[in-house]
This record gives C-alpha cells, structure tokens and sequence, in this order.
C-alpha cells in the first residue's frame, strides 16, 4: 500500500477531532499543576515554583503520553509537581490539600466553562464559528470533570492516593510514601485492563452533570 493510498484512507474527521481536543487537554493540565504548585507554595513549599511549574508553559507541564490518553480516552494525566512535605507546617494535611487542589480546580474550570456556554448559546449556536466555540467549552468542561475524577483514584501517584494516607498513622503514611513510585505500575495495568474505565465514565458522567444546572442558570441571565 503506498503513501498516497495511506493518506487517502485516514480517517480526517477523527484526526480533526483529536487535534482539536489537545487544546482543552492542554487547559486542564496546565490548571491543575499550577494549582498544586500554587497550594504548595502558599502552605510553605517553593520547591515546584523553583522548578518553574507555577507557570503557564504547557511544556513545563505536559507528558505527552498522559496529554494523548486525556485527549483520546478522556482520563490522563501530567508530570508530577515536586513537593517536599518537610517545608510543610503539618506535613500530612498540608500534602493532602496540595493533593486536592489538582482536582478542585479541574471543577472550578468545569463550571466556569459550563456558566460560559450557558451565556453565549443564544448569541453563537446559530454559526459554525460560534458551533465550534461552544463545543469547545463542553468539550473543555467535560475533560476536566474527567481529570479531576480520574486523578482522585487513591492509587499513587494520583492524587487520591495523598489525601487517602493523610488519614493514616504517620509510621503507616511514612511507609507507603516511600513506595509511592511503585504504584505506577499498579496504576498503568489498571488503566490498560480497562477496568476503570465504566465505573470512570460513570462517575465523571455524574459529577458533569450535577455541575450542568451552572449552564442552564447562566443561559436564564440571557433570555
């Protein structure tokens, strides 16, 4: 099969699709590490601001094989934001709410973009400029409900994980954070099983939806 007949058999709109995606992905992973390394500077901790990830370069940010699974499948993920626990003034709380601010602003920026696409439907549904800028907001607010939820999953290095071992005796907490690397692995046959992948759609389904009144308020401002 030649080049040519290669190129002629590509399926263009899909491969539209997923370019296009990479722009809300890009988004909601520059939102969520910045937020981790915002909270962990503001509770004490410099060590990602000195590393340059309290910034809005997505190179600074991005894994590339975590951007495509966000893009494509809708559950990915980023390069870890650096954080040492010791410049924490209560270590395990302080972790946990680093930990937590990732998914948060993955929420916030879902409502945000949600109130937006409620405000601007009237004034762009009918054009096809307009169409795509809308999509483009659902688009984004349904990836970082999908983020957010994903990277909740108390498996390290998500998230999750943190805010789970915050509530464990310190010699238990101490232990496992030594071993968090590990759960990488945990986490990649997990993913690529498929298992997740239900109860994920599921759940991220839920929580989209309980924020989607945010759009309906913002389309009554307007009529």
């Amino acid at each position: 099969m030649g080049i040519r007949e290669v190129i002629r058999n590509l399926d263009w709109s899909y491969l539209t699709n997923l370019i296009i995606s990479i722009f809300p992905a890009l988004l909601c992973i520059i939102i969520h590490e910045m937020s981790h390394s915002f909270v962990a500077y503001k509770l004490g901790d410099r060590t990602s601001v000195l590393e340059g990830r309290l910034s809005l370069n997505p190179f600074r940010h991005i894994d590339p094989i975590g951007l495509l699974m966000l893009a494509v499948f809708r559950m990915g993920w980023a390069k870890p934001v650096s954080v040492n626990m010791y410049n924490f003034r209560k270590p395990k709380r302080d972790m946990a709410l680093t930990a937590l601010a990732g998914p948060v602003s993955n929420i916030l920026l879902a409502a945000v973009c949600l109130f937006f696409y409620g405000l601007l439907w009237r004034a762009l549904y009918s054009s096809a400029a307009g169409g795509f800028l809308l999509n483009l907001l659902k688009t984004t607010a349904y990836m970082s409900v999908s983020l957010g939820v994903f990277n909740l999953i108390p498996i390290p290095p998500l998230d999750g994980s943190k805010v789970l071992f915050s509530i464990l005796p310190n010699h238990v907490y101490m232990r496992l954070m030594m071993y968090e690397r590990y759960g990488v692995i945990l986490l990649m046959l997990i993913v690529f099983s498929g298992v997740l992948g239900g109860p994920l759609f599921r759940l991220t389904s839920a929580v989209y939806g309980s924020l989607f009144p945010i759009a309906e308020f913002a389309f009554k401002l307007v009529s």
